[in-house]
């Protein structure tokens, strides 16, 4: 989550309320300074997850709604660590992703992007850290899509990500971008974010997670809370 330094947030990681190249924070962001209330029991002592179960393929989105066949697209594996502020692992924690698939479609009934459904790709899933903070999943490249905030505005390819951490407190929802892609230069959301912030939520090729003959590998780590915490998607 972000950083909180006097009670604020850290500006030189996170976005600002309101962004007026990203059109919808005109309408949802805070007209007022927040309210900074003091955290009481319920915010410091949960989730906890150790004796949460997961299914079989919730960490496999390659698998976990096939039908008849394998999705259409590059397989990859997404593996990474999870920390507090102190580099101190965040052990047995969910991690709930969901994506677009790799034409760009979400399975959602508002999403009519006019690109094709893979009945074999749910775009969802989930898993959990280790005991020394460690998460992996498997999934399928997300493609970019057009989204209306501008003229022949695309979205990046990214993969959502919604953690909750060692208590209610530190819960982040944010996003992972892939090194390279060129949609990053024109994105409102991406460049909402200061220059610090933006290094922090692009993932990086990993040679090492790759798995022969089967899925290129990407590194995303994830910091909640303090200075170099992972960026929300938007405040």
């Amino acid at each position: 989550m972000s950083k909180l330094i006097n009670n604020h947030f850290d500006m030189d990681i996170h976005p600002p309320y309101q962004a007026t190249e990203y059109k919808s924070t005109i309408l949802r962001a805070s007209s007022k300074p927040l309210v900074i209330t003091k955290k009481t029991l319920s915010e410091l002592s949960g989730p906890v997850f150790n004796d949460f179960k997961l299914g079989v393929l919730d960490h496999d989105l390659t698998k976990n709604a096939i039908i008849d066949g394998e999705p259409i697209g590059e397989r990859i594996v997404v593996q990474g660590k999870v920390t507090n502020e102190l580099g101190q692992p965040i052990s047995n924690t969910l991690l709930e992703v969901w994506q677009a698939n790799a034409a760009g479609r979400y399975v959602h009934k508002v999403d009519q992007h006019n690109a094709p459904l893979d009945p074999n790709f749910l775009g969802t899933g989930r898993c959990m850290t280790d005991t020394h903070g460690n998460y992996k999943f498997y999934t399928i490249k997300p493609g970019a899509y057009p989204w209306g905030n501008h003229q022949n505005a695309w979205r990046p390819n990214h993969i959502h990500f919604s953690l909750f951490g060692g208590d209610i407190s530190s819960r982040l929802i944010t996003q992972m971008y892939f090194p390279g892609d060129p949609l990053l230069e024109y994105d409102p959301i991406y460049n909402a974010i200061p220059k610090r912030g933006k290094e922090l939520l692009i993932s990086s090729f990993d040679l090492s997670v790759t798995e022969p003959d089967f899925a290129l590998g990407y590194r995303f780590d994830i910091v909640l809370r303090g200075h170099i915490a992972t960026p929300f998607k938007n405040k």
